[in-house]
C-alpha cells in the first residue's frame, strides 16, 4: 500500500510538471496560429503518440472502442473538446502568467464538483473554509488587470473562460474515476485526444480559416513539445484516476505545483511577461491554500451529511 501511494505521488507530481510547462509552450505557438486550429492539431497528434502503445497493451483496442463509444464520446466533447476551445481562446486573453494561476485553482472546483457527484469523496468544513481562501486568491489574480479599463475587461473574459474550464475538468475527472473498470486508462486517453483533437481542428475552419503558412522553427518546436506532454500527462492522470485507491479531490490537491512553475516558466520565457503586485498576492494565497488543504486531516464533519 506505502509503494502504491508513493508511485501514485511520483507519477501525480510528474504530470502537473509537465503540466506547468504548457503555458509558455502555448503562448509561444499563439504567435503563430490560431487558436482552436493549434488545439486541435496538438491533440490530435498526442492521441496519435499514445496509439501504438495503446494497441500494444490492449489488442482489442478497436472493440473496446465500439462497445463503450458512448463514453468516449462522452470524454473527448469534456476533456479535449471544451476544456481546450476554453483553454486556448481564454489563454490569448491573458498573460501566460496569469493563466497558470487561474487553472492551479482546478483542486477548489473539482473538490466541490467530487463532492456533490462523487461516493465517498465528501468535502469538509475546514477543507471547504480554505476553499473560499482559494477563490479571493483567483479574484487577486483577476483584479491584477485593471477591470474597468478595455484591456482588463478582456482579460477578465479570459479568466471566466479558464475557470468554466476549472469546473469541467472536475467533471471529467469524476467520470473518468467512477468508470472503473470498463475502459482501460491508454484507451481513453488515445481516443479521447484523437478524436477530440479532430473535432476541434474541424471546428475552427469555419471560424478561423485553413491556416497552411510556412511556420517558423518555435512553431514546431512549442507543438512538438505540447504533443508529447499531453501524450504523457493525461495519460498518467488518466491511470490515476482509475485506481480505486485514490480520490478525485485529493489526487488533485498535487496541482498546486502547476501555477507556481507554470507562473515562473511564463515570467522566464516570454517577452513582455512579468509578476504584478496582485498576481502575486494570488498565486501565494492559491498555493499556499492548497498546501494547507493537502495537509488538513480528513477527520472532521461534512459540509452536507451522508444520508443513512
Amino acid at each position: 500500500m506505502e509503494h502504491s501511494r508513493i508511485n501514485t505521488n511520483l507519477l501525480a507530481i510528474l504530470s502537473c510538471l509537465l503540466w506547468s510547462s504548457a503555458f509558455a509552450g502555448v503562448k509561444i505557438g499563439l504567435q503563430y496560429t490560431t487558436p482552436l486550429q493549434f488545439a486541435g492539431t496538438r491533440f490530435f497528434i498526442s492521441g496519435l503518440l499514445v496509439l501504438p502503445l495503446a494497441l500494444r497493451i490492449n489488442p482489442s483496442y478497436f472493440r473496446i472502442i465500439r462497445e463503450n463509444m458512448k463514453m468516449i464520446l462522452l470524454i473527448a466533447l469534456l476533456q479535449t473538446f471544451l476544456q481546450y476551445a476554453l483553454f486556448y481562446t481564454g489563454i490569448n486573453l491573458i498573460p501566460g502568467a496569469v493563466a497558470a494561476i487561474v487553472i492551479g485553482s482546478q483542486p477548489f472546483f473539482i473538490a466541490l464538483v467530487a463532492h456533490f457527484i462523487m461516493p465517498g469523496d465528501r468535502m469538509l468544513l475546514n477543507r471547504t473554509i480554505i476553499i473560499l481562501f482559494g477563490i479571493v486568491g483567483v479574484v487577486l489574480v483577476s483584479l491584477g488587470r485593471d477591470p474597468g479599463t478595455a484591456t482588463g475587461r478582456v482579460a477578465l473574459l479570459g479568466i471566466l473562460l479558464l475557470v468554466g474550464i476549472n469546473i469541467l475538468s472536475g467533471f471529467t475527472n469524476v467520470l473518468i474515476a467512477r468508470e472503473k473498470g470498463m475502459i482501460p486508462p491508454l484507451v481513453i486517453s488515445s481516443a479521447s485526444m484523437i478524436i477530440g483533437g479532430a473535432a476541434l481542428f474541424l471546428f475552427s475552419l469555419p471560424l478561423e480559416g485553413l491556416n497552411m503558412a510556412p511556420k517558423p522553427q518555435p512553431y514546431y518546436l512549442s507543438l512538438t513539445w505540447l504533443s508529447v506532454l499531453s501524450a504523457v500527462a493525461i495519460s498518467l492522470w488518466t491511470m490515476l484516476l482509475k485506481r480505486p485507491e485514490n480520490k478525485v479531490s485529493d489526487l488533485n490537491f498535487w496541482k498546486f505545483l502547476i501555477p507556481l512553475f507554470g507562473a515562473i516558466l511564463s515570467w522566464v520565457l516570454l517577452p513582455g511577461e512579468h509578476p504584478e503586485p496582485l498576481s502575486l498576492a494570488g498565486m501565494v494565497i492559491i498555493a499556499s491554500s492548497l498546501v494547507v488543504l493537502n495537509l488538513v486531516p480528513r477527520k472532521n464533519h461534512p459540509i452536507i451529511k451522508e444520508k443513512a
